[in-house]
């Protein structure tokens, strides 16, 4: 699977470019014996619903200006519009007015905000839970008595040494047993609980988790929205005493975080692991999980689903608890397998698995350090913040605010590039240290401030020397993965760095209407598919 907490080895890019909030288009079916079925509708947001902007939305101008998203869009609001975005940072609800409910949808569709449901049905009743397991009959027991309840309760032996151990403890767990005959993997023993159930919710619970109460139901409310496919939780490492697990607190590569997104390629949460995982069944339609991958097969279902047009959602207030690997063998090979799994991907879904996106606009600082002339790469920097900021709208202080948004995205980019080269470049980084004293210097120097940056930030129970070396080993570990698997494969996409553009202009979304003069052209109210020089207003 992709590497990483939150962010970490997906394929994205930092756009800030300044755009109209435009409607998603609807992305081509999925063609295949695994396709899933698209999505049949669309539905605002319920009355009573709150909304969460999203970790990256700015409000400019006291809400006048929204900007936020992935690729980055900017929002002009009526005045209606700003007060209702700001009440709905402030905790107030969506409100039953059609204009309330157009925006808010409209700010969820985008990825701007998140809903956070409210539903009254009673847990589980929709869902059904399968749970593949081999051996580990103890885990298997912890995670039962906790899982909550549910229509039903699959475990599927996946070749237990001892599936009498499994089955005794399957049954006092109110679970019945299916059993496959040899260890097939993780993928096809989903995929068989998923044939046997029927439910119209499936959840996927790995038998070394241990959910935290309450994280069944506040998963399955999203699935009012028809459109969503499947929620995730926040897996999370529980504590210890061990250096190891200080470490895996707050770089675990399943925990993304304690903030909701909307899940995809090119997206701030760009995969969701499987070890707990609730998906709709329509969605599946004939297909599954891919049998051919054993790891990376979570990554590539979200990616197929969010292809099709579905939802997936990342919802950190519903957590599970998953152990790390015990010792550091297991552990870095687990790290070698995760890494493994990229080439695979990319095979699959050609073009959306780079360790490195570099937008244009951000290139030439880059080839100017490259290039030893850091100077005239901080001027680079600053000019093309300054040309960002100069094409905003005339509104008050939106132009300030939005150069320190800019300052902020070169420096996430300099973060990722550093991080690529530390988890997808080694080899490369050293066969280029080795050949100057100069590179030398970048190389451990990159390194010290990546490491640094990191520690400070994540702020590990642990010093920062042990940090390092952990990190350092980590990255390495999931490096080494990556090579293999692309040489196996013959696949060299996830090692081919990607240029995005900055996001061309598209037709306008429901409510939305066109500004006036030079920024805008103009437009009748409401009217879908206007276009504008540089901006448009969603109105509320």
């Amino acid at each position: 699977m992709p590497s990483g907490q939150q962010a970490r080895g997906r394929a994205s890019a930092i756009s800030v470019s300044v755009r109209r909030a435009l409607a998603v288009a609807a992305p081509d079916a999925v063609v295949g014996p695994d396709a899933v079925v698209g999505p049949a509708a669309v539905a605002a947001p319920d009355a009573a619903t709150t909304l969460r902007l999203d970790v990256c939305a700015r409000l400019l101008a006291d809400g006048a200006v929204v900007l936020g998203g992935q690729p980055m869009r900017m929002l002009r609001l009526t005045p209606g519009g700003a007060r209702l975005i700001r009440a709905w940072r402030d905790g107030s609800p969506v409100t039953e007015a059609p204009a309330a409910r157009r925006l808010a949808a409209r700010l969820i569709e985008i990825g701007l905000a998140h809903p956070v449901p409210a539903s009254a049905r009673p847990p589980g009743v929709r869902v059904a839970i399968v749970i593949p397991v081999r051996d580990r009959a103890d885990l298997l027991a912890a995670c039962l008595a906790r899982v909550g309840p549910a229509a039903e309760i699959v475990v599927v032996d996946d070749g237990s040494r001892d599936p009498a151990a499994v089955a005794a403890v399957a049954r006092e767990g109110g679970a019945r047993v299916l059993r496959l005959s040899d260890g097939a993997g993780p993928a096809a023993a989903r995929n068989a609980g998923l044939r046997a159930t029927t439910a119209p919710l499936i959840a996927f619970v790995d038998s070394d988790t241990t959910p935290t109460p309450g994280w069944l139901p506040t998963l399955e409310a999203h699935f009012d929205d028809p459109k969503v496919a499947a929620v995730a939780p926040r897996v999370m490492v529980p504590a210890g005493g061990s250096t190891l697990s200080a470490y895996e607190a707050v770089r675990s590569p399943l925990d993304l975080g304690p903030e909701p997104g909307v899940v995809g390629p090119g997206q701030r949460v760009g995969f969701v692991p499987a070890a707990a995982l609730v998906v709709r069944r329509a969605a599946l339609g004939d297909g599954g999980f891919d049998v051919a991958m054993r790891y990376g097969e979570d990554v590539d279902l979200v990616w197929r689903l969010a292809r099709a047009g579905w939802r997936v959602r990342y919802e950190p207030r519903a957590r599970v608890e998953h152990p790390h690997r015990a010792g550091p063998r297991a552990w870095l090979s687990q790290r070698v397998a995760y890494g493994s799994s990229a080439a695979p991907l990319a095979v699959r879904h050609p073009g959306l698995m780079r360790h490195l996106v570099l937008p244009t606009w951000g290139l030439a600082p880059w080839l100017l350090v490259l290039g030893g002339r850091p100077r005239l790469a901080l001027v680079a920097a600053l000019g093309g913040t300054a040309a960002v900021a100069a094409r905003l709208p005339a509104v008050p202080d939106a132009r300030g605010q939005m150069l320190r948004v800019a300052a902020g995205a070169h420096l996430r980019l300099a973060e990722q590039t550093l991080e690529s080269a530390s988890r997808a470049y080694p080899p490369l980084v050293l066969a280029g240290a080795m050949g100057s004293r100069r590179g030398r210097r970048l190389v451990a120097a990159g390194l010290a401030i990546c490491t640094g940056a990191d520690w400070w930030r994540r702020r590990p129970r642990m010093d920062p020397v042990s940090y390092g070396l952990l990190r350092t080993a980590d990255d390495l570990a999931y490096a080494t993965g990556v090579w293999l698997g692309c040489l196996r494969a013959r696949e060299p996409g996830p090692l081919v760095p990607g240029i995005v553009r900055a996001a061309q202009r598209g037709r306008g979304g429901p409510g939305e209407r066109r500004g006036r003069g030079k920024r805008g052209g103009r437009g009748k109210r409401g009217k879908r598919g206007g276009r504008g020089k540089r901006g448009g207003r969603d109105d509320a």
